[in-house]
């Protein structure tokens, strides 16, 4: 843990929050977001997430393992009056509690022990945010090179099948790469209803 902190510290030193912008699946599909509840950004770095959710009046917790990265971001949250507690979390030797939250958003970000975690995490009802990258990529395309950091094809929409998917997108390398979301994928979807009794 602390080789992987003192990296994201070093990289996040010289950055502002103002700069954290959410990711597209986010933004593209904040709608579809409640009015009001509990939200939860994993690896949040600056919060640009968590940033976005707090301003549509969700109550959020944002996770992250640099200290320098959640230092930021809470003193940007008490700047702003955002709904922000970001706290210091290795996510790789966590767990999550469960049916805690209506939002859970996840972005560059791929530690796949995780995965039944955030779907034990959310309330029936709440929504997944989750894009991040794929092996099937162009060449020159940013993010790591490791399998262990990469998604298969289709893996994140198998992930959740448990979930209702409402979002997915995955484009490869078909057609035009130089259009539309590439060496990513995207997803929303939402945990199911408990059966009434």
């Amino acid at each position: 843990m602390i080789k992987d902190s003192q990296k994201w510290d070093a990289r996040y030193l010289a950055s502002e929050c103002s700069a954290a912008k959410p990711v597209w699946v986010l933004n593209e599909f904040q709608h579809l977001l409640p009015k009001t509840g509990q939200a939860l950004e994993l690896a949040s770095g600056l919060g640009g997430n968590a940033q976005l959710l707090a301003s549509k009046g969700l109550a959020v917790t944002a996770w992250d393992i640099s200290a320098v990265a959640v230092d930021k971001l809470n003193a940007c949250a008490r700047e702003r009056g955002l709904s922000i507690r970001a706290e210091v979390l290795d996510l790789e030797h966590a767990t999550l509690p469960r049916g805690c939250f209506d939002v859970i958003c996840v972005s560059y970000f791929l530690y796949r022990p995780l995965f039944q975690w955030i779907q034990q995490a959310l309330n029936p009802g709440g929504l997944l945010f989750y894009q991040t990258f794929t092996a099937e990529r162009l060449a020159d395309a940013p993010g790591p090179r490791t399998p262990e950091f990469l998604l298969r094809s289709n893996e994140l929409l198998r992930s959740f099948e448990q979930l209702h998917i409402r979002i997915y997108r995955e484009e490869g390398l078909l057609g035009d790469t130089r259009l539309g979301l590439r060496n990513e994928a995207a997803l929303v979807a939402q945990k199911k209803a408990e059966p009434s009794v």
